[in-house]
């Protein structure tokens, strides 16, 4: 099943053109944007393009101020005062982090999933720069993780050395963003071979670009860019830059020029005040008429996420066992299963943020006799939001699922260590429900990556357990968030229906 955009899925700040109604989430793309997202550009691309000389070289800074551990997001950002700072789950702190140190303080079990870096660099006014994992060590889920980012974020930069060809990963991740509302930038470092500096006695395999070097090809460009139209045509109007002694200002000033587009776009899109934000709204369904529907539709709801995500786990299960027998084995497994577990959360939070939105419009319309107005909602999912604590059986609902090194699944409760699990963390969530959270705990990572631990049967059947804990728990998590907005919207649209007008 190719995965489709989530555009259709809205936001609850009254966002123009987006709908709660749309289509079911099976599967994650480009995400819709909203005016409360900062702006912010993501740069990618294959190893060996010189990726973080190009953003070094819009910062102008030293590139080694950019270096972070593999396979973490370095998320760059303005601030007075320098800082630095990872985010490991397991953790509800951030730890400082230092390029030539890289931990400070208590040992990290394990990497974390993002860094940030914040500096007073007067371009990261207008947008932060995000900085991603090599695009050949992705796989499926690091793919979903990167279109969910980079649709909320609005841009992306793709880096790539002029001797280097796109591979059918990237091709296809491209694919998906062209036809969004996603800026596209392309910066074209020279090659890695003689023509571009690389010593003729140096050993064979890949090397660091050098964008230091003098010259590009400009065939070679051409030839780049005519390989990526024929097979995405969508991106013809992208600008390429080539990147030439370090000279990025021509990139920088795109760049720049896109952000104050995007700024003035996405303020434009936030009414000061949403339509029906204060106000009496009268109740015109008949008593017992709705319940009976929330009941049905709550289940229903719950029952259908369920069965997605165990299909979902399934397909990882797969991937899982072809990557140990076929690719990184055990060493590469925590690595791989974190991945797949943060794609996995974003896309069970994105398919429990459409169904509460759809049985709050579909519930609360019929009870108000028509369509929710945005404030309107806004006030029933903050009615909902404060008595929902109350009504939640088990622990609280803001919480962590590790899993460990047994193949079990130990918690870990509260927002600062669901925050921790955020490759690329956005605004304040408005929605009601917080966001699923699943990740590898540290023990488990060193367990897999300890050599006496090589075992590929063992991994496999460590990987089926776990899945298997994990389907579990998801089932049981859906359906105690499912029950706690079953009974937190029933008592708040009870309470509107005795009273015959909506006062929240």
């Amino acid at each position: 099943m190719k995965p489709g955009p989530l555009h259709h899925l809205g936001t609850t700040d009254g966002t123009p053109g987006l709908s709660g109604t749309g289509p079911f989430p099976e599967r994650l793309g480009v995400s819709a944007t909203s005016p409360r997202e900062p702006l912010a550009v993501i740069a990618v691309g294959p190893a060996g393009a010189g990726r973080t000389e190009v953003l070094a070289a819009l910062l102008e800074l030293d590139a080694g101020m950019l270096t972070t551990l593999a396979g973490s997001w370095l998320v760059v950002r303005h601030a007075l005062q320098p800082s630095r700072a990872a985010f490991v789950p397991g953790y509800r702190q951030p730890h400082s982090y230092r390029v030539d140190l890289p931990t400070v303080g208590p040992a990290l079990a394990r990497p974390p999933r993002r860094v940030e870096l914040n500096l007073p660099e007067p371009l990261l006014k207008h947008f932060a720069l995000v900085d991603t994992p090599d695009t050949g060590t992705m796989g499926p889920a690091g793919g979903q993780i990167l279109l969910d980012a980079v649709g909320r974020a609005g841009a992306l930069l793709f880096v790539i050395a002029a001797d280097q060809s796109f591979s059918s990963a990237e091709l296809n991740l491209l694919a998906e963003i062209a036809g969004t509302p996603v800026r596209v930038f392309f910066a074209v470092t020279p090659g890695t071979g003689e023509s571009a500096g690389q010593p003729a006695d140096a050993p064979d395999g890949p090397h660091p670009a050098n964008p230091d070097s003098p010259t590009i090809d400009p065939a070679a460009v051409d030839a780049c860019r005519a390989a990526l139209l024929a097979a995405v045509p969508g991106l013809a109007d992208a600008r390429w830059f080539p990147i030439i002694n370090g000279d990025a200002a021509d990139l920088k000033r795109a760049m720049v020029a896109w952000a104050a587009d995007e700024g003035l776009c996405r303020a434009s899109g936030e009414p000061p005040e949403l339509p029906g934000t204060h106000g009496r709204v009268p109740v015109v369904a008949e008593p017992g008429a709705w319940s009976e529907q929330l009941d049905r539709q709550s289940r229903a709801a719950a029952q259908r996420i369920r069965q997605c995500l165990a299909l979902e786990l399934a397909r990882v299960h797969l991937r899982v066992v072809q990557d140990i027998l076929f690719g990184g084995g055990c060493a590469g497994l925590p690595q791989l299963v974190d991945r797949e577990m943060e794609a996995l959360s974003l896309l069970a939070t994105a398919q429990c943020d459409h169904a509460v939105r759809v049985l709050v419009d579909d519930i609360a319309g019929r009870l108000f006799g028509g369509p929710l107005a945005a404030g309107v909602r806004q006030r029933i999912y903050q009615a909902v939001a404060w008595s929902m604590p109350e009504h939640t059986p088990g622990p609280e609902l803001e919480r962590v699922l590790l899993i460990t090194s047994t193949a079990g699944v130990a918690g870990l409760s509260g927002a600062a260590a669901i925050d921790a699990l955020s490759t690329y963390p956005g605004p304040a969530r408005s929605e009601v429900l917080p966001p699923v959270a699943v990740a590898l705990s540290g023990g488990c990572w060193q367990h897999w990556r300890t050599p006496a631990n090589n075992d590929p049967d063992a991994a496999r059947a460590w990987a089926q357990r776990a899945l298997r804990e994990i389907e579990l728990e998801l089932s049981r998590e859906v359906a105690r968030r499912f029950e706690a907005i079953r009974i937190s919207l029933g008592t708040v649209l009870s309470d509107a229906a005795e009273h015959g007008i909506l006062l929240a």
